[in-house]
């Protein structure tokens, strides 16, 4: 009988020379993460996700320059943001007026190496502005298009909010698109690298990768910590609440993580983010209560928090709703997913597991009459 792999956990699916995770550390194309998310910032990041190399000053100063110019949406795409409904949920919104960019790109299904490069330009370009205008239309407020600054966390933040931003807020959410940005062979790079692993479109790899980071137990994660943390509400209540939820087997969200077994590297950046920044708004308690989620959780079920738990309270200190949290995981990861997308196109084979069948056998067939 075939040895079947759950989930495929375990199972190598391809070679990467992207990014990496050994020994509990996450490596982008040989840099650790921790020197990353301390000396880099989200361009070069990209650059170097994309290249395999950093990128020199007129490199980096040319992506930047690419990404601001390329980062207007189509007007026809901004009137089907106007036609959402105000309630729809920004991961589905983004999903499908990213699908809908590609209607607009009239490279859109030219494959060669170019094309396909300055369509991952375009897709990391243009996903911050979709966020910020389809935020500000559900306020009934007109988006902000239009920025000055090259660097994609300002730009974003100041798209989103309609004013410029603080250095520090600036400098926690490019750190965070840092830590978001890659992540090995995660359920939605791997959603993407299936899609075109039928030689489909970029596009149509990045909107599969979006369906598949919406879910809870993926992207989603992030929202479900805050949505959490305001059901609890005070730092006196955590024993109480988490230890009711540990009783009726349900889960604790941002925690534990199946490649790592000691901790999540970024983890530990997202919560000294944490720590800073809600005291920074004068709202302490939502990281005292994550730390005592932390603690309690680690003595009870020996789990440690993922990349999900901290960024919560990073993102809801930055003024950004619950709901967004995963719409701006996908800003971050668009540079990862476009570089997996262009690794695969480089060395494509069509990806088709097989199934192990366990359902019935030579099972007759009865005709309508006879079917009681």
């Amino acid at each position: 009988m075939t040895t079947v792999a759950k989930g495929l956990e375990g199972v190598v699916a391809a070679e990467s020379a992207i990014s990496a995770i050994e020994n509990g550390m996450l490596f982008y194309r040989g840099i650790d993460i921790d020197t990353l998310a301390e000396r880099s910032n989200f361009e070069e990041v990209v650059y170097l996700l994309w290249h395999g190399r950093l990128p020199k000053r007129s490199e980096l100063d040319a992506l930047r320059s690419a990404l601001l110019e390329e980062a207007r949406v189509p007007d026809d795409v901004l009137e089907l943001l106007r036609r959402a409904p105000k309630d729809a949920h920004p991961m589905s919104v983004l999903r499908t007026a990213v699908s809908a960019l590609a209607l607009y790109d009239p490279e859109a299904d030219v494959m060669t190496e170019a094309a396909n490069i300055r369509k991952a330009v375009r897709l990391v370009a243009k996903t911050p502005t979709l966020i910020a205008a389809w935020h500000r239309l559900r306020q009934g407020k007109e988006p902000i298009l239009e920025t000055e600054s090259a660097f994609t966390a300002e730009r974003f933040l100041a798209m989103f909010h309609g004013q410029k931003p603080e250095p520090e807020a600036v400098e926690a959410l490019d750190k965070a698109l840092v830590l978001h940005a890659d992540h090995e062979f995660n359920a939605s790079t791997f959603a993407a690298r299936v899609t075109v692993g039928t030689l489909a479109d970029l596009y149509s790899g990045v909107v599969s990768a979006l369906g598949a980071l919406k879910g809870p137990l993926h992207g989603g994660a992030n929202e479900q910590v805050m949505k959490m943390l305001e059901e609890i509400g005070t730092p006196e209540r955590v024993e109480a609440v988490i230890r009711e939820t540990l009783e009726r087997k349900e889960r604790i969200m941002g925690f534990g993580h199946r490649v790592y077994k000691q901790g999540d590297p970024r983890a530990r950046h997202l919560k000294r983010m944490s720590e800073r920044l809600t005291a920074k708004i004068g709202e302490p308690h939502w990281f005292q209560m994550s730390e005592a989620i932390e603690a309690l959780v680690g003595a009870l079920k020996g789990l440690k928090p993922n990349v999900d738990f901290y960024s919560a309270t990073v993102y809801h200190s930055l003024g950004i709703p619950r709901d967004f949290f995963t719409p701006i995981f996908a800003m971050s990861r668009m540079a990862g997913w476009t570089a997996h997308i262009l690794e695969q196109y480089a060395d494509n084979r069509l990806i088709r597991p097989r199934a192990e069948y366990v359902g019935p056998k030579n099972v007759s067939y009865v005709p309508i009459e006879a079917r009681g």
